[in-house]
């Protein structure tokens, strides 16, 4: 081992800025812009007010990515805001960050797309099933545990991408680049679809009241009745818990900054494929869901199957082959998204070793200058959350029905990935003030309002899980907080190495 040269250890700054800004495309564009419209339609129930939801869930990505690049420009390395916030805050706050992605939000998001890429590929595939079972489901309390052909498959994709990972990065940068072209390609023939052969009468654009959701049948009792207690700011609570489906659909947005260490000038293109990346795909969402409200009556909108609402779009311009034409495009993007996300998620972990924080084999690149053992690490643990399933039992009927964890998983991510978004763009104020010294290739525009602008709608999403969404948001965040025992655990460990040395 120590025969090796010692570049073999190291990481190599190959990925060019059409690389990484296809790597920000890539990772935002899975599943969500998909399907999510449909919950966050039944939670408005007005046109105007599911644009509103996007339109800020949108805002709060550039406005975030504005901030970030900064960050990013200025310290480079691998692990993005594990670093940001270490420099920022400490080691303890950063290492919460690192212990959160691999926990919840990244293999979280890697299990959650995975299970949709499954699930999209049993629209073609029947005996890919969530009900066809190779081992039946054993039942733990609310949740069971099961391995169906749907979950199978789910692991074997991540598996599969994983492995190509380790080959190094001019596998893995190829196979984002073409997919990423493939699926953007796809989401724009969607949103040509819907304008230009879906435009008729009886879509929710033309139909529905816009910004009136009484208007449309919609009722708070129904819809959300916690919000009750809020009074007249009661809509303004529920207009943000539905903007939870449309920020997953953004999130990931910072994933390239987990590899910041391997891109190539990155003080330039590192900005550059943030801002245009995540301009380009919040332009893309908007426009997908136009295509939706005007092809779509708000009744079909809502009620879409299994939230399929790209699907219905199809299925009305060309009839059932529509259906298949969906399931295809939306095997490519999920299946793409993964490939970026498994990507860029080992890198924090990778960084978090090097500083003495995880096991040191997590530290270690491997022939292709890739952290071999990281991938895998991540590969496992997001393959093991594909595994639960929720259970459920219909009034009167003691047979269980067995779900996903897609939702909770959602939740669970969006939850604390806004704490991380927010403490990653605080740490641009921060830095500002104690660091004012530090090499800036790129200065936040419109600093300081557009930090503001994004930690003020943070704020308001965050409140607005925990008071409307309690048990999985609350349960996202004490999942993050185990790694407070964990800190200590490592920090002792790290120290007592020291001082043997």
């Amino acid at each position: 081992m120590s025969s090796e040269p010692d570049i073999s250890r190291k990481l190599v700054r190959s990925i060019r800025r059409i690389d990484a800004t296809m790597l920000v495309i890539g990772s935002m564009i899975g599943s969500g812009i998909f399907i999510v419209s449909a919950e966050s339609a039944r939670l408005v129930g007005a046109p105007g007010w599911l644009l509103v939801a996007w339109l800020l869930a949108g805002v709060m990505t550039i406005t975030g990515a504005l901030c970030v690049a900064e960050l990013a420009a200025m310290m480079p390395k691998a692990g993005g805001p594990y670093v940001f916030m270490s420099e920022a805050y400490g080691k303890p706050v950063g290492f919460l960050y690192g212990w959160s992605q691999f926990l919840i939000v990244q293999s979280g998001t890697i299990a959650a797309v995975a299970v949709a890429f499954a699930n999209f590929t049993g629209l073609i595939v029947p005996s890919i099933s969530g009900t066809h079972y190779i081992i039946e489901p054993l039942v733990l309390g609310s949740y069971a545990l099961s391995l169906s052909t749907q979950q199978l498959l789910a692991i074997a994709s991540i598996v599969l991408l994983t492995f190509v990972n380790t080959r190094g990065l001019k596998i893995g940068t190829a196979i984002q680049n073409t997919f990423t072209f493939v699926k953007t390609a796809a989401l724009l023939g969607l949103i040509a679809a819907g304008l230009f052969f879906g435009w008729n009468a009886g879509g929710a654009l033309f139909t529905a009241d816009w910004w009136n959701p009484s208007a449309n049948g919609w009722s708070l009792e129904k819809t959300q009745p916690a919000a009750a207690a809020f009074g007249s700011l009661a809509f303004v609570l529920v207009l943000g818990k539905a903007m939870t489906g449309p920020l997953f659909s953004q999130s990931a947005w910072d994933n390239v900054t987990f590899a910041a260490g391997e891109v190539e000038h990155p003080g330039k293109n590192l900005p550059r494929a943030l801002i245009t990346g995540c301009l380009v795909v919040v332009g893309l969402y908007l426009l997908a869901n136009v295509a939706y409200l005007v092809t779509l009556s708000l009744p079909a909108l809502q009620n879409a199957p299994n939230g399929r609402v790209a699907a219905a779009v199809m299925e009305q311009i060309v009839g059932a082959p529509g259906i298949i034409i969906m399931a295809v495009a939306l095997m490519i993007s999920t299946f793409g998204c993964n490939n970026g996300l498994i990507l860029s998620g080992s890198r924090v972990s990778y960084a978090m070793a090097k500083d003495g924080y995880l096991f040191e084999p997590l530290a270690r690149t491997n022939r292709q200058h890739v952290p071999g053992i990281g991938l895998l690490a991540q590969g496992v643990w997001a393959s093991l959350l594909v595994l639960p399933r929720t259970v459920t039992y219909a009034e009167g009927d003691p047979a269980p029905v067995f779900g996903n964890v897609y939702t909770q998983l959602l939740e669970y991510i969006v939850s604390v990935d806004l704490v991380s978004a927010a403490l990653s763009v605080f740490a641009v104020i921060v830095l500002r003030v104690r660091k004012p010294k530090m090499n800036r290739p790129y200065r936040t525009f419109g600093y300081p309002v557009v930090p503001v602008i994004f930690l003020a709608l943070s704020l308001f999403v965050m409140l607005t899980l925990l008071y409307l969404a309690p048990a999985t948001a609350g349960i996202g965040y004490l999942l993050a907080l185990t790694g407070i025992p964990v800190y200590f655990f490592w920090h002792g460990r790290t120290a007592r190495h020291a001082v043997a040395e």
